[in-house]
């Protein structure tokens, strides 16, 4: 039996829902489909032997932006495959309680470049955003109060509010932080240009002329890091405490900021390396906010839909419920096409995996298709992931011992509501504890919790008086100490962990569940398709950034072959178009135009 999500139903406002344990166990081994979605689906079936300019494999938001810039640069006839009954891939809402809408994979947007959203005017096909303000709240628990002393730490974009709060713990950190901010706005500038262009190919035969667009971009990033160059290297190989502690000396507002460095990796705040997650995480902006963040309306499934609808509206033809089994390739060693799991084939000389590398290169091509030595690379990357996802229907908001609120009767949501809500982060030794436990195979004593309330700004995702609450936790292995699997009993030891932990900081959160769903990385994996769970498609370590995202693509001085950086792969005619590749993960899209402008590129030769 696979591993399943844990599904538990409790009280509803206006009745009270019961769910038997035949029934939990339907629900969760029915996961493709065991949820109605507010995300599009597209029935059909492409024809046996029907052939297409381009195919795409996963509509998740990489492939559905790759599949409309090919339909924008002309491509006549591009078919998106979809395993899953709904489109999105990680960025889907579904309504896995009835009434209640989850952003049930990823739940926040900020990376997503304007470039795109602007090419393929998401906003005419129905995205609307709304902007949070403030952005971070980490309310202190009662054993780390002080009297007469702070016990939350607020943070937005008003630099005098900031000072404000952040004096209340530290008159120094203070001053620092708007000196903290400006750095690394400096550092997101500076190698902005890299995140837009494509890497460049030493191995690839001929490609001088695709390189020049690249070579343009790094000598730009190279220009403005030129009085940074001493502090970018620090931020790219030293661990995020190393760097925070250069700034600031307050624990909650070092613990809150390296929240940034460790989210979505297997790595804690003194872990090398940590210092370049931070920057990923804050190197987008919304609506030409440097570093602001938003819930869409709707949920993320809104992106999606709205990729999705620019695609077909572009030409672009979407079939969902279609597992691609294999990727075809011909004698010539070059793509072929795909063979569907009922043994449909579709043809095409060009096809785009938005899988994970791992299941691109493994699991779809054939035995024999790559050499042995590439074959060896793909399977060293790294997916482990510390991440399980708890999405959390509410009949009331949650109530902050650290700033209690008289009128959550009504339902009514405060500034700090909105916030991405920091549990068990006041101070950085408890982040490095919950990681090494995570390593050890440990349920964390105390994980961290990252906790969003979308229906605090959108209300179109929960009935009127509840709301949704999306726990984004870690640090949790892919398989417990000694081998043991994350079965329901698990998962429910898990989530109660974190629910009387969340009751800690505030009282009573425990009896507003009305029900909730546990995804650990093995079901992140099996639902998602995310191998390992990791929600970059690959930890995004240095190790496996720009050059080689995943892997390095590097001649051996010993060695006779040597092959492209993806997009590109050995074999001709297949593409990655997924996180997997440069610049990798988030709701960023960048890896799906690009692919589809190397595809372009090539098809003009």
């Amino acid at each position: 039996m696979s591993l399943s999500s844990v599904l538990r139903f409790y009280r509803f406002p206006s009745k009270q829902l019961v769910i038997s344990a035949t029934a939990i166990r339907y629900v969760s081994s029915a996961s493709n489909k065991g949820s109605s979605s507010s995300c599009l689906s597209y029935p059909g079936k492409p024809k046996h032997s029907s052939s297409y300019q381009a195919i795409v494999i996963g509509a998740g938001h990489n492939g559905l932006v790759a599949a409309a810039y090919l339909q924008l640069a002309g491509f006549k006839k591009v078919c998106v495959l979809e395993r899953r009954h709904v489109v999105g891939g990680a960025a889907v809402t579904e309504e896995i309680i009835p009434g209640f809408h989850f952003s049930r994979a990823s739940y926040l947007l900020s990376l997503l470049r304007p470039s795109i959203i602007n090419d393929l005017e998401l906003k005419k096909h129905g995205l609307k955003l709304h902007l949070r303000d403030p952005s971070s709240y980490t309310p202190l628990s009662t054993n780390h109060w002080k009297t007469g002393g702070a016990r939350s730490l607020t943070l937005s974009s008003d630099i005098e509010f900031n000072r404000k709060q952040i004096s209340k713990f530290s008159k120094h950190d203070a001053e620092a932080y708007e000196n903290y901010e400006k750095w690394l706005s400096r550092l997101v500038a500076a190698i902005d240009p890299l995140i837009d262009s494509k890497t460049i190919d030493l191995n690839f035969p001929g490609s001088f002329y695709s390189n020049v667009k690249s070579l343009m971009a790094v000598a730009k990033s190279a220009y403005k890091l030129r009085k940074e160059i001493g502090s970018f290297y620090d931020l790219m190989t030293a661990p995020a405490s190393k760097l925070l502690d250069q700034f600031f000396e307050s624990e909650p507002l070092k613990a809150t900021l390296a929240t940034d460095a460790v989210i979505g990796a297997m790595m804690g705040p003194h872990s090398i390396g940590s210092g370049y997650v931070l920057l990923h995480h804050v190197m987008g902006g919304v609506e030409g906010k440097q570093g602001a963040w938003a819930y869409p309306e709707g949920g993320m499934g809104a992106v999606s839909n709205a990729m999705a609808k620019s695609a077909v509206e572009k030409g672009a033809t979407i079939f969902t419920d279609q597992t691609v089994k294999e990727i075809m390739v011909g004698d010539d060693g070059s793509v072929a096409g795909v063979r569907l799991d009922d043994e449909t084939e579709i043809f095409s000389k060009v096809v785009l995996s938005n899988a994970t590398p791992h299941v691109t290169f493994v699991n779809l091509l054939p035995s024999g298709a790559l050499p042995e030595s590439y074959l060896n690379k793909v399977k060293s990357v790294d997916y482990t992931s510390p991440v399980t996802k708890i999405n959390v229907a509410l009949n009331a908001l949650p109530n902050f011992l650290a700033d209690p609120h008289q009128t959550l009767g009504m339902g009514k949501a405060t500034p700090h509501h909105r916030c991405t809500i920091h549990l068990n982060c006041e101070e950085s030794h408890m982040l490095n504890k919950a990681f090494q436990q995570g390593q050890q195979g440990l349920i964390p004593d105390r994980p961290m919790i990252e906790m969003t309330i979308p229906s605090s700004l959108d209300s179109t995702i929960s009935p009127k008086g509840c709301h949704v609450a999306l726990l984004f936790t870690q640090y949790t292995p892919y398989e417990l100490q000694n081998g043991v699997q994350w079965d329901d009993h698990w998962k429910e030891v898990y989530a109660k962990r974190i629910f009387q932990q969340i009751d800690e900081y505030a009282p009573g959160f425990q009896q507003s569940i009305v029900g909730y769903e546990v995804l650990t990385p093995p079901d992140l994996e099996r639902i998602f398709g995310l191998t390992g769970g990791n929600i970059f498609h690959g930890a995004i370590s240095l190790d496996q950034l720009y050059l080689s995202r995943p892997f390095s693509s590097w001649k051996a001085h010993n060695q006779r072959d040597h092959y492209p950086s993806l997009p590109r792969t050995p074999i001709k005619g297949l593409y990655i178009c997924g996180s997997g590749a440069h610049p990798g993960g988030g709701v960023m899209g960048t890896p799906g135009r690009l692919a589809a402008e190397l595809v372009v590129e090539e098809s003009r030769r």
